[in-house]
């Protein structure tokens, strides 16, 4: 039975210093749903005997079919904590004094990179990141993406080492064995903390380390866990030494010797490694003499551990005699449920160094203050990252966690979606919110209010904002960041319904389907069609049927998926570009070139970007890419929509009335890349300089519908004139399989026009990782390609990394560029001829 209240819940949310708030991020399949079980079987809300099989948090019915979390889910806990552990809590942030409750919001996320952008919305309202490593195939690729998210939204992580019970039966590892196993993968899961975060940062040492208590050990399945805290209590009586001291000893380079009962630091004769001594060989033992089904030493066993079997458990035996023994022994509830208390950060903890990367506004205004402290006074600051589907057709809980202030059901509020800039209008809504829920997996709980540090649901909040937003009712407020995904929608498909009197449904569902996902891209074409864009074949295949059953509940017909392309140039013009304006009394002078290798790629990821101090991004320029200073100063603009990666430099000297038609030029300029000259998709990596402008002395004849349709015009016939090419996307894929299946992947691999860059054993077992480039125009339909060709053994994790130049040339009519150009024009509607120089290019 449930052993909690929702008025003990309302009870502790005042109590900020004893929240935590955490997701639970891992590699697709090292069991994250089944490890959050055993917490949830804790807290009573599931049977302990069904945990590990029944995956709680997997509340969808093709979640529980294909055996994959595809939603983040979100369940709020309550456990009390012992005496005796509450002594290792010692900041004072971290714990209210005398109070023994905790509540835990835990959110567990999806694995598959075709989904990363649900971990990326769990992560934004999370303090502490749980991290699940499969412990006999180690760090894996996503691994590494999710915790470089965590780490980028700064996220403390805890890693847990799941899947002992495979490494143990399975594998049949040996004790030394296992523990190297183990050793490694700590070290790399370090080894990503240290590259990505830095140690004198505000979060201070993040690493993990078993000797601190913050790596546990276990099985999900089984339901058992322990980190060395525990064992260390065992062991600590009879050592007559702290629990503290005695945990560095059970790790890493330390031998004991049980004649002499000596410690050593090198394994000498008759010394034993002190991890594999108290802790494996105690769990081996009980694996040995129950799986070999010895009832004596088995019953001996059970008797040293004070391990009571009751009722019908008497008569098991084999494995589900060992699940129970081992559940009873180290449950895992206990051992995940200490590791969260002691070492993940309290609301108050996090957002001390939390508040300067989520808030934009200035560092010291009211909210941002409120913020930082955590204030219950202070005004109402929440973000709201993402929606959650209502049991009520087509409306949403908006689903996020309050920063500062409390929310509480109809109070009025301000909503700000993301293009929201204070002091001005648009994107802002003030409404009351109806309702405050508490979100408890499959069900919600009612409740009146919620302060600061707690994660809630809001009914009647959904018309107002798309995706995320911020909530205030502080009128200076600015939004807080919005967040970055790791990947881009670059898979798309066009809907139609098959029933042409259906299509105001099938808007109305486009709608609410773009709501409900915070990554896909719903999108109109000119030519009437409605695309869907998603991150990889699964995530539109289940965004589709999402469509198709829920929001918009008609037959829809699909077309095959298409690829977007980028256009890009690949020398500098080859004639200097002129346009004359409609009235001809205008005149632009422009050339294109390509922005040097790696340009574009930093501004992606934010590190070149147009709010930056101008002085400080040239001097990055100029440093990094041997810009000419003065003209990296310049740099008029960014595009497509303000962001993208191409640039207008203005390289002009001495021309009257510039600044007049700045914001002329840039609006041509952000419309000629987020269509461009080939075939109407975005361009990418182009840099535009503008060489000379003559303008007509009067300034009614220079306004915005002389120049804008002038400036594009322009650009159009730079690129044409600067050897364009197509760009595509490409998938880092990630292969693991079988020594003897690696034949079959280098065949499969080049058929699609992939190509392997690093191929290495998994050391201490036998299985291969291949990594490889692979188009993703030629990824559809490659899982089941490469499972045929492997005989099943391969298991692929197609990654988007980078765009690649399409070789050929777009303009010569046999190359395969062009085909891609002409099927895209055909499919918007274009007309299906090459654009011609003439169209653009004006002779002086």
């Amino acid at each position: 039975m449930v052993n909690f209240t929702v008025d003990e819940i309302r009870g502790l949310m005042n109590k900020k210093k004893n929240i935590r708030n955490m997701s639970v991020i891992a590699h697709v399949d090292h069991g994250k749903s089944t490890l959050t079980d055993s917490l949830v079987s804790k807290a009573g809300i599931i049977a302990a005997a069904k945990a590990g099989e029944m995956r709680f948090t997997d509340t969808r019915k093709d979640e529980q079919e294909r055996c994959i979390t595809i939603k983040s889910t979100a369940v709020s806990m309550y456990f009390e904590l012992a005496d005796k552990d509450l002594v290792f809590i010692k900041e004072d942030n971290q714990r209210e004094k005398n109070e023994r409750g905790f509540l835990i919001n835990l959110i567990d996320s999806p694995g598959h990179v075709d989904f990363s952008s649900e971990v990326t919305a769990a992560l934004r309202v999370t303090d502490g990141a749980l991290v699940v490593v499969d412990c006999v195939s180690g760090v894996c690729v996503q691994t590494e993406t999710v915790l470089r998210q965590a780490i980028a939204e700064r996220i403390k992580p805890v890693l847990f080492m799941n899947k002992m019970d495979l490494a143990l039966l399975t594998l049949q590892l040996q004790p030394e064995d296992l523990y190297q196993t183990f050793q490694r993968t700590v070290e790399n899961t370090n080894v990503i903390i240290a590259t990505y975060g830095d140690e004198s940062g505000p979060m201070g040492d993040i690493k993990v380390e078993p000797s601190k208590g913050n790596v546990g050990f276990g099985s999900g399945l089984h339901g058992w866990a322990f980190t060395l805290k525990q064992f260390a209590e065992i062991y600590a009586e009879k050592f007559k030494i702290d629990v503290d001291k005695l945990m560095g000893r059970l790790w890493g380079e330390n031998f004991y010797n049980p004649k002499t009962k000596k410690w050593a630091k090198k394994p000498e004769a008759d010394y034993k490694r002190a991890f594999t001594m108290f802790i494996l060989d105690p769990i081996y033992k009980i694996f040995d003499s129950i799986m070999n089904y010895k009832k004596e030493e088995t019953a001996r066993l059970l008797e040293k551990l004070n391990i009571v079997l009751k009722g019908d458990d008497k008569e098991k035996e084999g494995k589900n005699l060992l699940k129970v023994v081992m559940r009873t022994w180290l449950p895992a509830g206990d051992a995940l449920f200490e590791m969260i208390t002691i070492h993940l950060p309290s609301p108050v903890t996090a957002q001390r160094y939390r508040m300067e990367i989520l808030y934009e506004g200035p560092q010291d205004d009211e909210a941002a203050v409120a913020v930082k402290a955590c204030d219950p006074e202070g005004p109402l600051m929440m973000y709201v990252s993402k929606m959650v589907p209502t049991s009520d057709k087509g409306r949403f809980y908006a689903f996020g966690r309050v920063f500062s202030g409390v929310v509480s059901s109809g109070q009025k509020v301000r909503i700000m979606g993301p293009n929201y800039t204070p002091g001005k209008k648009e994107d802002l809504a003030e409404k009351a919110i109806q309702r405050t829920v508490l979100m408890m997996g499959r069900y919600v709980e009612p409740i009146e209010d919620v302060p600061c540090g707690n994660i809630c649901g809001l009914v009647g909040v959904d018309q107002f904002l798309v995706k995320t937003g911020t909530i205030s009712t502080f009128k200076d407020a600015h939004n807080m960041r919005v967040m970055k995904f790791s990947v881009s929608p670059v898979v798309r498909v066009a809907v139609e319904p098959q029933n042409a009197s259906d299509l105001p449904k099938l808007v109305e569902g486009l709608k609410r389907l773009a709501k409900s996902d915070p990554m896909v891209q719903c999108i109109i074409e000119e030519s009437g069609e409605h695309i869907v864009a998603g991150a990889g074949e699964l995530h539109l295949e289940i965004c589709l049927k999402d469509l198709e059953e829920d929001h918009a509940g008609i037959p829809l017909k699909k077309t095959d998926p298409v690829v977007s392309y980028r256009e890009s140039v690949q020398d500098e013009s080859s004639i200097m570009c002129l346009s004359k304006s409609p009235n001809k009394h205008n005149r632009l002078f422009m050339k294109a070139c390509p922005l040097p290798d790696g340009l574009p790629e930093d501004i992606d990821k934010g590190q070149v970007n147009p709010r930056d101090d101008f002085k400080v991004r040239a001097r990055y320029l100029s440093d990094k890419y041997e810009w000419d200073a003065t003209e990296a100063r310049k740099i008029w603009a960014f595009g497509p929509e303000g962001t993208g990666p191409n640039l207008l430099v203005d390289v002009t000297k001495g021309v009257q009335y510039l600044n007049e038609i700045k914001d002329s030029v840039v609006a041509g300029f952000q419309w000629a890349t987020k269509e461009s000259v080939l075939c109407e998709e975005n361009m990418r990596g182009v840099r535009f300089n503008i060489h000379d402008v003559t303008l007509h002395a009067d300034a009614i004849h220079r306004g915005g519908g002389q120049i804008i349709p002038t400036a594009r015009r322009c650009l159009y016939a730079c690129m044409l004139t600067a050897s364009p090419r197509l760009m595509e996307p490409v998938y880092l894929v990630e292969i693991q399989c079988p020594e003897n299946a690696v034949g079959g992947i280098y065949g499969v691999l080049n058929r699609r026009r992939g190509h392997v860059f690093e191929e290495s054993q998994v050391a201490g077992t036998p299985m291969f990782v291949v990594k490889a480039y692979l188009p993703v125009n030629e990824s559809f339909g490659f899982t089941a390609d490469l499972r045929s060709n492997t005989g099943g053994q391969a298991f692929p994790q197609c990654v988007f990394d980078h765009w690649q130049i399409l070789p050929g040339d777009p303009l010569d009519g046999k190359s395969r560029p062009y085909n891609v150009v002409m099927e895209t024009r055909k499919r918007k509607g274009l007309k299906d001829s090459l654009p011609d120089l003439d169209q653009y290019f004006d002779k002086l």
